[in-house]
């Protein structure tokens, strides 16, 4: 393993070595701001570097703070594999993806002693211990230690028990002794090997390996039995029962062939992403693990199952042969095998199922995920200085000096100039505020023009607010381009307001326009503050269409009776339904009006003479 530091130049950056490795990049002071593997570090390192290459703003802004390069050659793409998922543990830079908070989870520590303890802990210590987790859910390591003690009689105590301190007999039995809790090695009552065969048993209990257990327990028991030893056998026996009762009695059998896996999903939005993994042990889930991670802006669902494989698989207590995914990682499938492979000590298959069983755990861990990051989301919206993510990069892609809070979107919908009607959406923190919304059927125009409406309906909007001396938005988005974007400000400059942070979005490419630019603004299709302007736009779309369409029903459906004194909506229905048409109402007599209609002689002569305008008052009384 050689490593070598390099200033960022040309020169540099051509005397890179074509070998497998580790590049760290370092800013002016000497921090690790961002580590990666390659298979090849000459070609990976400097296309960061080319002009051609297209970049996201996180890795632009990552390229402006790199001042030196470190780079560590090793044999192998695997090799390089480890070292970054450890050298990213070990300096958690700032633009890597990393798991949150990782070193608060607490694990099960079975201590490095002649008679180990078992106990829970947040701290590892590098000596001998062996560690099993990490457990993200707090409430469900309780229980498991709380069931773990009523099953094996560990001993709780504090004392390092060697042979010295045993034969000294300065340990007195406690009370777990008395009461079947421990077996009391203080005393020199179980010997060594012993115990040490019953802390394997709780190994094998906590990793879910429940049927090799039951198996050794049964064997053991029939022997304490063959041998008159009743009292030991019905131990075991109640011991086999607690752990039956424990895996069996809440948990089903979730795949049939008794094959230990993890179930791995994914969900992610914006700058929060949360990793969800189900262990599955004999067929059945025995536990679930979830993850949140930093630094996923900007990155493909892809990228972010890498680099968590890597992460969670680096420390954890087992690797089973089969791990499913939703969809494959980034890196490619046999390297990270390989790896796998070698850290499990057996053979590690990653499986993308499309169908049945293995789908379907799939899709439950997903939902799992998702419910997870919303909690999280849920949890960061309730604060009250808290901008939400895409806010901020809308901010920072539109240079705002505020974040934009509050938007409010207009949109118009007509045809040909009929019906028209402009729609008004609000968003709060990214989120819409349905209250708030507004329509406008348009006064001032009957004829396609959609200029003049986008102007009626900025201008109606914010008189209103100025009259009322309520606040401003902190945007307006006018759905449509430079023309709509023009007739929206000359309603502000007549309203006299000034410094309004206003923006137009063009539907074709998503261009951007802003006042007093001439050319269109173009944000990254990925960014997340075009998305929330994308999503406000369609919103604002949709309720305008919405209102156009039930007005255009509405005048389109309306009858000539209506307009009838007399004729309400049940007499209009019945007249309908009796002579089948207005046509054959228009061909009816007075007579036929009066008796077939069962209209009143009054009734029956306003009718008759609206179907017949021609017909004088003077002659109906001639008939």
């Amino acid at each position: 393993m050689t490593t070598k530091n390099l200033t960022v130049d040309k020169s540099s950056l051509e005397n890179l070595p074509n070998e497998p490795g580790v590049y760290l990049f370092k800013n002016a002071e000497g921090t690790v701001i961002y580590v990666g593997k390659a298979k090849n570090l000459r070609h990976r390192v400097r296309s960061y570097f080319q002009q051609s290459r297209p970049l996201d703003p996180k890795t632009r802004a990552l390229i402006k703070q790199i001042a030196t390069i470190e780079t560590i050659l090793v044999d192998s793409e695997v090799e390089a594999l480890i070292l970054e998922a450890n050298l990213i543990k070990k300096h958690r830079p700032r633009y890597n993806v990393f798991l949150r908070d990782d070193k608060s989870y607490p694990y099960i520590r079975i201590t490095n002693e002649p008679f180990p303890r078992v106990l829970v802990t947040r701290k590892i210590v590098q000596d001998g211990s062996r560690y099993l987790g990490p457990y993200t859910d707090v409430k469900h390591l309780r229980h498991i230690m709380k069931t773990l003690r009523r099953i094996f009689p560990i001993r709780s105590c504090k004392f390092r028990l060697d042979d010295e301190v045993i034969q000294s007999g300065k340990v007195k039995l406690c009370l777990d002794y008395h009461i079947h809790r421990c077996q009391g090695p203080c005393q020199g009552l179980v010997s060594q090997e012993a115990y040490q065969r019953m802390i394997h048993q709780v190994e094998q209990f906590l990793k879910g390996k429940t049927r090799d257990l039951i198996r050794e327990l049964e064997t053991r028991m029939k022997e304490e039995a063959a041998n008159l030893n009743f009292e030991e056998a019905a131990r075991l026996r109640d011991q086999i029962q607690m752990i039956e009762n424990y895996y069996f009695g809440a948990r089903k059998v979730v795949l049939p062939d008794f094959e230990d896996r993890d179930v791995i999903a994914l969900a992610v939005e914006d700058e929060d992403a949360c990793a969800v993994v189900f262990k599955i042990r004999d067929g059945k889930v025995i536990g679930r693990q979830h993850f949140y991670l930093e630094g996923v802006e900007n990155r493909s669902p892809e990228e972010i199952l890498s680099e968590f494989l890597k992460q969670f698989y680096l420390n954890t207590d087992t690797i089973p042969p089969q791990i499913l995914l939703p969809f494959a990682p980034e890196e490619d499938t046999h390297v990270v095998e390989s790896w796998l492979s070698q850290q499990a000590g057996q053979k590690v298959s990653l499986v993308i199922p499309q169908i049945g069983e293995k789908k379907k755990l799939i899709e439950l861990t997903q939902k799992n995920a998702r419910f997870l990051l919303d909690e999280l989301l849920l949890q960061k919206s309730k604060r009250k200085d808290y901008v939400p993510f895409n806010v901020q990069e809308l901010q920072k892609a539109l240079h705002l000096e505020q974040p934009p809070r509050r938007i409010e979107a207009f949109d118009v919908s007509n045809i040909q100039g009929q019906d028209a009607v402009a729609s008004m959406v609000c968003f709060i923190n990214g989120k819409p505020r349905k209250s708030e919304y507004r329509i406008f059927k348009i006064r001032s125009k009957t004829t396609p023009d959609d200029f003049a409406m986008m102007k009626e309906a900025v201008f109606r909007r914010y008189r209103r607010l100025l009259e009322e001396k309520q606040s401003l938005p902190d945007l307006i988005l006018i759905d449509g381009g430079k023309g709509q974007l023009n007739s929206a400000l000359e309603a502000l400059q007549e309203l006299g307001i000034t410094d309004q942070p206003i923006i137009g979005l063009a539907k074709r490419l998503e261009e951007v326009y802003l006042p007093g630019v001439r050319d269109p603004q173009n944000i990254p299709k990925r960014n997340a503050g075009l998305r929330l302007l994308q999503h406000i736009r369609d919103e604002s779309h949709r309720f305008a269409i919405t209102h156009f369409r039930k007005l255009h029903q509405k005048r389109t459906m309306k009858s000539p009776l209506d307009d009838v004194p007399g004729i309400g909506p049940k007499r209009k229905e019945m007249l309908l339904k009796t002579f089948g048409s207005l046509k054959n109402l228009q061909q009816a007599s007075l007579e036929e009006l009066k008796t077939r209609g069962k209209l009143p002689e009054t009734v029956a002569r306003t009718l008759y003479q609206f179907l017949h305008p021609e017909t004088q008052a003077a002659s109906l009384d001639s008939r």
